[in-house]
């Protein structure tokens, strides 16, 4: 694919997540993209076959921002904890956007499919971060941090609890202050006693 294209690409991702964000995912048709992008049906249809594929890619592209974003943040002498409390605060930036947020998208498209297990970015995306807080907390076992039994299921743990705050900050509405009395439990329940 030439220079041309990508761009071309990247605009319709752009433009797509847009209109998910602000639609959901059932909603969407090939034509409001088309819409958004101000092109041709034919022009949208050289790139992406259906809402489902395009919303694929969204995804994808959405996770690679992400994981970048977040590994720019990280300082070369971060601790465990540091960067365990920096991924908790990207977390809670995401839980308070009210705006510009996939989320019910993300679950409206889950809920209509079966995806597998391979081709599930949720799935993906979810054992990606249980793995990186494992590592992470056996890490922050390993130099005094954190008190931990089983870095696996506390990595499990966190992601469950976050999972649970962003269907309820979608469903019925959380508070700031309910996010951070979770955030707190979770730091609580590894940190280290001082003695």
């Amino acid at each position: 694919m030439g220079e041309k294209s990508l761009l071309k690409k990247e605009y319709i991702l752009q433009k797509a997540r847009e209109v998910f964000a602000e639609k959901g995912y059932r909603a969407v048709t090939m034509k409001d993209v088309v819409d958004a992008c101000q092109i041709s049906r034919g022009g949208l249809y050289l790139y992406f076959d259906s809402t489902k594929e395009l919303f694929l890619a969204v995804l994808k592209k959405e996770s690679e921002e992400a994981d970048d974003t977040f590994s720019r943040e990280i300082r070369e002498d971060a601790t465990a904890a540091d960067i365990l409390t920096l991924f908790l605060k990207e977390q809670k930036k995401e839980l308070l956007r009210k705006k510009n947020t996939l989320t019910v998208a993300i679950y409206e498209f889950f809920f209509c499919y079966q995806v597998p297990k391979k081709e599930n970015v949720l799935r993906q995306q979810f054992d990606t971060a249980v793995k990186v807080l494992e590592v992470l907390l056996k890490s922050g076992v390993e130099n005094g941090e954190f008190v931990c039994a089983s870095p696996k299921a506390m990595a499990r743990h966190i992601m469950f609890i976050l999972e649970g705050l962003k269907i309820a900050s979608c469903s019925m509405g959380i508070t700031e202050e309910m996010i951070d009395e979770e955030l707190v439990v979770i730091m609580q329940s590894i940190a280290k006693e001082e003695s």
